[in-house]
């Protein structure tokens, strides 16, 4: 589970018009004033402040709001993009701009498990975290990729992250040493075989043997933001 995120690399695309004001409001659509200029990995500057605000304001985590690109920024783009229905993209195409101006919420999976609540939606590859049935953070994540593997320890399956009504159980900090490798600052919602847990590899695809992975950053406060044992998880297909 623990191995270098190597795969993240420059996309080459075409210039597209960036309402820069739409990315620094955090609730009105913006106004028609734009510039041609692409925000992707790598790149640093004001547009790209002005975009992780919005993100960070639409509870999407961005890291740091430097005005940097990197890896943090960029998976919160992926995120987004998935909650709107977007391809996933390295970049922010014209369609994100116009969603980021007028963004449309995640699907709620099941209100009625708690105001208080992890909802991990395995068709957008999503995780919706709520306080009061608000939405305190919205993740990409990767889940079971469904290919067939066999454990050291023994037995062989099918690589799929169970769906239902869960609760967290325990919370293990830092990297624990599991039979199929490493998981980082796990949370645990099923014995301690599946658990929503950092990787250094969180890709658009889903790879995992089942577990919920998320983003290191993500995961390094992950657990501070939920009540361990006993919060509501709540994975669906």
């Amino acid at each position: 589970m623990r191995r270098l995120w190597m795969s993240l690399l420059l996309v080459p695309v075409l210039a597209v018009a960036v309402p820069t004001a739409a990315l620094a409001s955090s609730s009105a659509p913006a106004a028609a004033t734009t510039t041609t200029s692409v925000l992707q990995l790598g790149m640093k500057g004001s547009a790209v402040k002005a975009l992780q605000r919005r993100l960070a304001a639409l509870k999407y985590y961005p890291g740091a709001i430097d005005g940097q690109f990197g890896t943090d920024t960029l998976e919160a783009v992926w995120a987004f993009q998935e909650v709107q229905g977007l391809p996933g993209r390295d970049y922010v195409s014209s369609a994100m701009q116009r969603a980021l101006a007028k963004p449309r919420a995640p699907k709620v999976l099941d209100r009625g498990a708690g105001a208080n609540r992890i909802e991990v939606n395995l068709a957008s590859e999503v995780l919706v975290l709520y306080h009061d049935n608000s939405i305190e953070l919205i993740s990409h994540v990767s889940s079971g990729g469904g290919y067939y593997f066999c454990s050291p320890g023994g037995g062989c399956g099918y690589a799929i992250t169970p769906t239902g009504n869960f609760k967290t159980i325990v919370y293990m900090p830092g990297w624990v040493q599991v039979p199929l490798g490493e998981m980082y600052n796990p949370v645990f919602f099923i014995g301690t075989a599946y658990a929503i847990h950092g990787d250094t590899e969180v890709p658009l695809a889903p790879v995992s043997h089942g577990c919920v992975r998320i983003p290191m950053d993500v995961a390094a406060f992950f657990h501070k933001l939920v009540h361990i044992p006993g919060e509501p998880v709540i994975v669906r297909r």
